[in-house]
């Protein structure tokens, strides 16, 4: 197997939702994972090496894909960037939210994997 797919997740303040991601899969044999947010109030805020950094992004919601994209036009222009329509309605690593990231997560890091080896 090659090199681990690596998947930025983010949400506004990476406090919960990002958080809860990165926690779930940070033993992926999959991917390599970080978590941002897009806030300056964020506990760790997006930056331009993030982006570079990352294979895909996964966003929480329309807002953040849109912020990325008005804040980061160049690094953006050709980075896979996917909303996972993921309400901030939850506390840090709630079960609920465990399940919807996993539910909506899953099918797109398998389907990335999938492209990208078909393209190599």
């Amino acid at each position: 197997m090659g090199a681990r797919l690596k998947v930025l997740f983010v949400c506004s303040r990476n406090q919960w939702r990002s958080p809860t991601a990165e926690a779930i899969y940070r033993d992926d044999a999959r991917v390599s994972v970080r978590s941002r947010g897009t806030s300056n109030s964020a506990v760790r805020t997006i930056r331009e090496n993030d982006l570079v950094w990352a294979d895909l992004v996964l966003v929480m919601e329309q807002k953040h894909r849109s912020r990325l994209l008005a804040n980061f036009p160049d690094l953006t222009k050709f980075l896979t960037i996917h909303v996972l329509d993921i309400p901030d309605d939850y506390g840090y690593m709630d079960e609920e939210l465990v399940q919807l990231i996993r539910i909506a997560a899953d099918p797109v890091i398998d389907d990335f994997q999938t492209q990208s080896h078909t393209k190599s």
